[in-house]
C-alpha cells in the first residue's frame, strides 16, 4: 500500500547559505522523519507493519527511537543495493511518472497526493498474483482480524 505522508518544514530550515550541522537543509530533520511515519502507521488498524527498510540518510538517524515508539524494527539496506528495497524502488519508479524527480509536491494538495496513491493501490501487480495491493492489504487485515495474526504465504 501508498501511504502519503506530509512532511511539516522544520523551523529555521535553509535553501541558501548553509551553516555546518545547521537546520536540515530542505527542513525535513529527525524529528520529523520519525514522527510523520510514526503518526501515519498508527493510524493503520492492527499492526500490519511488520518492519521498515529506510534509506541511508542522516535524517533517518532517530530510528531506533521511531522502533522503541512504534514497536517496529527499521532495517537499513546497503549501500549502492537497490534490490533490497524492491518495493520502494518500484513504487517510487511508479511515482516518478506524476511526479518527475525534483518536484515540489508542496503544490499538490493533499487530496491530490491521496488520488495517486489510490491510483497505485488499485493497480494489480504481478508479485501479488494480480491482486492489488489494496486487495492485498484488505485480505491481510482479514486474516488479522479473524486469528489475530497475519500470515504470509
Amino acid at each position: 500500500m501508498t501511504l502519503p505522508v506530509h512532511l511539516p518544514r522544520e523551523g529555521g530550515c535553509r535553501h541558501k547559505h548553509t551553516v555546518k550541522n545547521g537546520p536540515a537543509l530542505a527542513g525535513y530533520g529527525t524529528i520529523t522523519m520519525k514522527n510523520a511515519p510514526a503518526g501515519a502507521m498508527s493510524s493503520l488498524p492492527g499492526q500490519p507493519a511488520r518492519s521498515l527498510t529506510w534509506d541511508r540518510g542522516k535524517e533517518l538517524s532517530a530510528h531506533a527511537r521511531f522502533s522503541v515508539e512504534t514497536g517496529i524494527p527499521v532495517f537499513f539496506a546497503d549501500p549502492h543495493s537497490p534490490w533490497q528495497r524492491g518495493t520502494n524502488e518500484n513504487t517510487t519508479g511508479l511515482l516518478r511518472q506524476c511526479f518527475p524527480k525534483g518536484t515540489d509536491l508542496s503544490r499538490w494538495s493533499a487530496e491530490e497526493l491521496e488520488a495517486v496513491a489510490h491510483a497505485l493501490d488499485t493497480s494489480p501487480r504481478k508479485t501479488l498474483g494480480w491482486k492489488t495491493p489494496a486487495e492485498a492489504f484488505n485480505e491481510q487485515l482479514r486474516l488479522l482480524h479473524r486469528t489475530g495474526v497475519a500470515t504470509t504465504g
